[in-house]
């Protein structure tokens, strides 16, 4: 039994921080760094995991031009283009780097889309949730 009021709010914080961190696996928070995607078991699939660069960039751009950036009306570029994101991933994941992309869409609603390598080099601990295919 805890009596201390200062215990009492400690067990209170340590109780949430394991309710949030047993509901981080199947909640819809997105993590604060691109590999603990891989601890985000329901996010695994099949048709999303592949041990070849091509289908992830045909992934990454089927998604881009679904959800195309916000377009500045100044004629300024508010973004890269998906020519330089797709040049940038195509030499980095298969070095085992991750890739996010992230902007504003017209509607103005925020898009994210990441590639998360497995195993994640800053990540070795955290297994792959499904078998290369």
């Amino acid at each position: 039994m805890v009596t201390d009021p200062e215990d009492k709010r400690q067990q209170q914080v340590l109780d949430r921080y394991r309710e949030a961190a047993a509901e981080f696996q199947t909640g819809n928070v997105p993590p604060l760094m691109t590999g603990h995607w891989l601890l985000k078991k329901n996010q695994a699939t099949a048709d999303r995991t592949w041990t070849d660069v091509d289908p992830a960039m045909a992934w990454l751009t089927k998604h881009y031009e679904a959800n195309l950036p916000y377009e500045r009306t100044d004629d300024l570029q508010a973004y890269g283009s998906l020519e330089n994101k797709l040049e940038y991933a195509v030499d980095v994941l298969p070095r085992g780097v991750d890739v996010s992309w992230v902007h504003y869409t017209a509607s103005k609603n925020l898009w994210s889309v990441n590639v998360v390598c497995c195993p994640n080099r800053f990540h070795p601990d955290i297994p792959c949730p499904l078998p290369p295919s």
